[in-house]
Formats: C-alpha cells, sequence, structure tokens
C-alpha cells in the first residue's frame, strides 16, 4: 500500500485545524472585555481576534469544516470594520459577536464531534 504524499499532509493539516479551533475560538471570546472602544489598545486586541477568526474562515472549509468556516465568516463580517478602521467595537458590536462567536462554538463542537465519531 504507498501513501499519498498530499493526502497525509492534508491529514496532518485538518488534525492540526481540529486540534486548534476550539481553543481559537475560546481566545476570542476571553478577548472580549478588550475590544470596546473605550480600551486603549482595543484596535490591536480587534485585529488579533479577526487574524485568528480569518484563518477559521480561510481553512475550516478546506480541511472539511464547511459549517465552522461558515460561522467563523459571520464573526469575521462583524469584525472587518472595527479592523479596518483600527478602532474598538460598540456596545452593539459586542453583543452581535458575543451571539456570533456561540453560534461558532456550537457549530465546530458538531463538526468536531462528526470528525471523532468518523474517526472511530
Amino acid at each position: 500500500m504507498t501513501v499519498d504524499p498530499f493526502a497525509h499532509r492534508l491529514a496532518r493539516v485538518r488534525d492540526r485545524f481540529a486540534a486548534t479551533l476550539t481553543a481559537k475560538i475560546d481566545g476570542t471570546c476571553a478577548a472580549i472585555p478588550q475590544f470596546p472602544n473605550a480600551v486603549p489598545k482595543a484596535a490591536a486586541a480587534v485585529a488579533e481576534a479577526y487574524r485568528c477568526v480569518h484563518g477559521i474562515v480561510g481553512v475550516g472549509p478546506t480541511v472539511g469544516f464547511p459549517a465552522s468556516g461558515k460561522a467563523a465568516r459571520d464573526v469575521e463580517d462583524i469584525l472587518r470594520p472595527p479592523q479596518q478602521h483600527r478602532r474598538g467595537l460598540s456596545a452593539e458590536e459586542i453583543s452581535r459577536l458575543s451571539k456570533a462567536l456561540q453560534v461558532l462554538r456550537e457549530v465546530a463542537t458538531r463538526e468536531l464531534q462528526l470528525r471523532d465519531s468518523h474517526k472511530s
């Protein structure tokens, strides 16, 4: 039996993505107190969260997490304007972000559980 090097590499990327997905969501949720406009370093915190979520948007669908990628796009859409304007979030944006992150967490959990059930 020969091993397809591309398939092997893709499996490693998929495993690494799955291993870090929950931590990326948790980290973004934990950073929310740093996002309000009144916080001096809010713009930097928003930019970091945007980069993190953008990675989920870009890689997720490619490695078998299409629903997580779509849910992460909704989070990214909330973070994009503040990130582009180098500012923190308004109270309304924080509320929308919290809800979108909760949806992302639920979707990612389902996809991770589905992945794990197929590995068994």
